[in-house]
């Protein structure tokens, strides 16, 4: 049984890795003498250590999908793609939690030991194979994201956010375990392969049973990625979170949900399942109801940050828009779709980061005129909102047409025309700040100090995937394409 453990574990070394680093971080700050010292060498090692793990998932890239740990975890390719992304994510928002001024000075190796112990419950969460490892993850990503939430405890706005987090959370994860309670009950099983086998004989009671529990199931997952109506809490929590925090939340745990979304309904929706119509019109009436609550409300935001957080709520009713297809090419555009929002959102909340220590707001007044200021960091920010908009000849592009052309491909018709018209709106708002940006006159010409030849370099770094990604999307597809699912 040991040597089995062993042998085990040697498919689970990010995540080995990932828990030796959230320990050694704890043993580190705990050894830091002066409170107010700068954490450089922490934040260094962080770095480090997490750029170890994105080159053992990479290596795991290649190997042939297994379960472990007695089935409760997958390793496969879909898995091990979700966490590069995740991994990459944090990596950037552990860099960008590191020069803000919005996370305290004595908080920010805190933020790293926080942002780690997330990223595991978000690793875990991608390789769920059961119902118990999937709730293990989704708490574990969860109990820690409601401290970062409130990490500016001096402002009643963070410690407001984090409240309504672990409210909203709480009863989110207690409806969702709920749920899997009775699913356990029909099938007997948490084991979704198991459950996969028994979906297609269901009838009668059971399946008015299964039908009522994967709607509870449901909620946990749909408030992780903000989908609506689980998305009340977003644009509070994003607004009241530190803009590290807030670029962490956009990414990771929406990676994290998306990927247990995506392996949970291929179980539902198994080959003759009775759930296929019901479960299917359940996510095309979220998506679009998402993405127009998403980019409808964004409409009218004057910070930028609150414009981020419901521009993500828009951007997640697009990704699961591939879940609906039921194949290898929704999985495939959801995965290319990650990675593009990945890089597109850093480089947002950089920048807006940067530019709200400057000026002590993150209010679109504090773009006016950034192209006189820092034409490259404008010009910059205006392609990341075309991107974002989903503008030729950027990534933005790329992902949407792809998920346009799975769905249509499907003869799903009428969300193409919704995700088209949303399309639209989001262009009036990420337009409106580029205009600010452009033609806007500036207040003074006094540079912003945050753009640093470092930070600036980092920007530029991750800018270059979402301008080629745009035009040699195919190795990032034969990636995103190669990544399939292993449920047994």
């Amino acid at each position: 049984m040991i040597d089995q453990l062993f042998g085990f574990l040697g498919y689970y070394i990010p995540e080995v890795i990932c828990i030796v680093l959230m320990t050694t971080l704890l043993v580190a700050e705990s050894a830091v003498k002066d409170e107010h010292a700068p954490r450089t060498k922490i934040h260094v090692y962080t770095q480090i250590v997490l750029g170890i793990v994105l080159i053992s998932l990479f290596q795991n890239l290649g190997e042939k999908p297994l379960h472990i740990f007695h089935n409760a975890v997958t390793i496969d390719p879909f898995s091990t793609l979700m966490k590069i992304i995740m991994v990459v994510g944090t990596m950037g928002t552990v860099f960008l939690s590191h020069s803000s001024k919005d996370i305290y000075t004595n908080l920010k190796s805190e933020f790293s030991i926080m942002a780690v112990g997330v990223l595991i419950g978000g690793m875990l969460l991608a390789s769920a194979n059961n119902m118990l490892t999937f709730y293990l993850g989704l708490e574990t990503l969860s109990i820690l994201s409601y401290v970062m939430s409130s990490f500016k405890r001096d402002e009643s706005t963070s410690t407001e956010a984090g409240m309504k987090y672990v409210l909203y959370g709480g009863l989110s994860a207690g409806v969702s375990l709920f749920g899997i309670s009775h699913l356990y009950g029909v099938f007997g099983s948490i084991q979704f392969g198991e459950i996969a086998r028994q979906v297609p004989g269901l009838e009668g009671v059971n399946l008015a049973i299964v039908l009522v529990s994967s709607v509870l199931f449901f909620v946990g997952v749909g408030y992780k990625i903000s989908v609506f109506p689980f998305h009340m809490w977003t644009p509070d929590v994003y607004q009241g979170a530190p803009i590290p925090v807030t670029s962490f939340f956009a990414i990771v745990p929406k990676m994290a949900g998306l990927a247990t979304l995506v392996r949970v309904s291929f179980v539902f929706l198994s080959e003759g399942s009775p759930l296929t119509v019901s479960w299917v019109g359940l996510i095309l009436v979220i998506a679009a109801m998402t993405m127009t609550v998403g980019n409808v409300t964004a409409i009218g935001q004057t910070s930028v940050k609150r414009m981020l957080a419901f521009s993500s709520i828009g951007h997640v009713g697009m990704m699961i828009l591939g879940i609906v297809v039921m194949n290898e090419s929704g999985v495939q555009a959801i995965l290319f779709y990650g990675i593009v929002y990945m890089f597109m959102t850093l480089i947002a909340f950089y920048i807006t980061s940067h530019l709200s220590d400057m000026y002590g707001s993150d209010s679109y007044d504090v773009f006016r005129g950034l192209v006189y200021k820092h034409p490259l960091m404008a010009i910059i920010m205006a392609s990341v909102l075309f991107s974002l908009a989903g503008i030729p000849p950027f990534s933005g592009f790329v992902a949407k047409f792809n998920m346009f052309a799975v769905v249509i491909e499907k003869k799903h018709y009428g969300i193409a025309i919704v995700a088209a018209f949303n399309s639209v709106i989001a262009l009036y708002y990420y337009m409106k700040l580029a205009k600010t940006m452009i033609f806007g006159q500036a207040d003074g010409e006094e540079k912003v100090l945050g753009f640093t030849p470092l930070n600036q370099a980092v920007i530029i770094a991750l800018f270059i995937p979402v301008l080629f990604l745009g035009v040699f999307w195919d190795s990032a597809m034969a990636l995103a394409g190669n990544a399939s699912l292993f449920i047994k």
